[in-house]
């Protein structure tokens, strides 16, 4: 039984009291007790439990519900029942983003599944089935409907209504009071639905990746193209009449400004889109700024497209697909003749990425919603895959269209960098024609790894041999050749002499008076 939190109190208070005191204690913790289990769906979590005969259940919350972990943990723990013995464990500072299912930290302790808490993306796991809680955010459904009845009366447009997970309890609501208030207009509504709240990972990941789309809660079709009616984004799916496509289409979000809704804006940035924000009460009709971050973005796809070695920083270990994307990924900046690195680190920020400072750009491989970093602080652009696929394929350009989801670049385009010319290409940063193409060290495929770690290590004496005082600097093509160009090295050894060089003693004493040094007479 894990121990309560002494700051917040139990939720069932002691039955042995029988003072006044106790008992207005008693009747003011019920209400909260019930909000508690609904909000975090208690009976349902026990229920996925004892079916799937999971003995050890991995908690993950995010920050801002930990401290509710306590209570939670109790009400679920009695909810199972003493005769259940099963072990319950709290998860909290994710490797990552917290909208994702940490598989890495429930493997530490030898999980079945996961339970996550709060706002998250469903993304497909790897090897852990998971049960998502979305939470119950409040919101008022007579004042959201005042606010969109007036709003859409004037607008004769279709309407899709999205929405962030956590409003999820309240849109069969708002739906049915949308019709009841605008019964005369003919107006074509469409409202999202929730792909799924229990996520299991296929047992064949082999199979998923010639399919090219990988768990239960994959994405069917997140640009509505011509191939179906189906379109699906951020664990919400719905499905567009005959001959319609998305920018014929209003676009509602019912939520919070958060990566969830950036998420939409770029992908669906041809859409006219207004959001409704629950707690403010407020319609929200200007998204001028969300879909400024595309200018932002096609920049640095031009900087990504003038760089020589790339970093591809590994921002999941357990969103299923990671692995093949990161390949993908290698191959196409390969083909493009430049070379890749990959990272592992956790979280990125300036101070992690400037210890690779030979990297010209770095791939974050990661969910859809914590792909976008803001890298204005950065020392070099940080860009997600789909913007790769845009810089380093010869000939491509960008039609509007943003695919934020990894999986959905899956096998989707063919690399063909190698069937391209050897010509130059205008940089539109450099203000001329650069070529950038050259073929790899180990293009024949006749070369050992010797053969090509000798071929590397000549270049690098080639470019440290140079004039120093030189102000014409070759430009890197390898970590090595970077190397080699900076002013310090590290501690440097002595090539010439084989004997070891005798030791000697340092000096000892505190920093306001060292031993060694000898102490001057007072002067009065």
């Amino acid at each position: 039984m894990p121990l309560q939190d002494p700051a917040q109190g139990s939720i069932f208070p002691s039955l042995s009291s029988s003072s006044s005191r106790s008992r207005t204690r008693r009747r003011a913790s019920q209400p909260a007790a019930m909000d508690l289990e609904l909000n975090f769906e208690i009976s349902r979590t026990a229920e996925f439990i004892l079916n799937r005969n999971f003995t050890r259940v991995a908690l993950q919350f995010p920050d801002d519900l930990l401290k509710h972990s306590t209570k939670v943990v109790t009400c679920l723990r009695n909810k199972l029942g003493s005769g259940n013995k099963v072990g319950l464990f709290v998860m909290a500072d994710t490797t990552f983003g917290s909208c994702c299912v940490d598989e890495v930290g429930a493997s530490h302790i030898g999980a079945d599944c996961v339970i996550h808490y709060g706002h998250t993306c469903l993304s497909p796991t790897s090897t852990l089935p998971a049960f998502c809680v979305f939470g119950k955010a409040s919101i008022s459904i007579p004042l959201c409907v005042e606010k969109l009845s007036s709003y859409f009366g004037t607008n004769g447009k279709p309407i899709v209504v999205l929405y962030g997970l956590e409003y999820a309890h309240a849109i069969s609501h708002i739906k049915e009071a949308m019709v009841e208030a605008m019964p005369k207009t003919k107006l074509e509504l469409i409202f999202a639905d929730i792909m799924c709240s229990i996520i299991n990972p296929l047992e064949d990941h082999r199979k998923s990746d010639e399919l090219g789309y990988l768990g239960s809660c994959s994405s069917v079709n997140s640009l509505g193209a011509a191939t179906g009616t189906r379109c699906s984004l951020g664990g919400l799916i719905w499905d567009l009449l005959e001959g319609r496509r998305m920018e014929d289409y209003l676009l509602l979000w019912i939520g919070p400004d958060n990566s969830a809704f950036s998420n939409v804006v770029l992908t669906f940035n041809g859409c006219e889109i207004v959001r409704y924000d629950a707690t403010e009460d407020q319609l929200v009709t200007d998204v001028s700024q969300q879909k400024r971050i595309l200018k932002r973005r096609y920049y640095l796809v031009e900087r990504a497209k003038d760089a020589n070695m790339v970093g591809i920083l590994v921002g999941t270990l357990g969103v299923a697909g990671y692995l093949h994307m990161i390949r993908q990924m290698k191959e196409l900046i390969m083909l493009a003749g430049k070379k890749a690195y990959t990272l592992v680190m956790g979280r990125p920020n300036p101070a992690k990425l400037a210890n690779f400072p030979e990297c010209d750009v770095f791939i974050y491989v990661s969910c859809a919603q914590t792909a976008l970093l803001d890298s204005k602080e950065f020392l070099a652009p940080v860009i997600t895959p789909f913007e790769a696929m845009l810089a380093f394929s010869r000939g491509s350009q960008w039609t509007g269209t943003y695919i934020m989801e990894f999986r959905d670049l899956i096998n989707s385009s063919q690399l063909e960098v190698s069937k391209q010319p050897e010509e130059a290409r205008f940089s539109f940063l450099k203000g001329g024609y650069v070529e950038d193409f050259e073929l790899q060290e180990n293009g024949d495929g006749d070369n050992d790894g010797t053969l090509a770690l000798a071929n590397v290590t000549e270049k690098a004496l080639q470019l440290r041999d140079r004039d120093p005082d030189s102000l014409v600097k070759g430009i890197a093509k390898s970590g090595a050749e970077f190397f080699v160009t900076r002013s310090y090295h590290g501690l440097e050894t002595q090539a010439n002499s084989s004997s070891p060089e005798p030791y000697l003693i340092g000096r000892s004493g505190k920093a306001s008076g060292y031993k060694d040094e000898r102490s001057e007479p007072e002067t009065l």
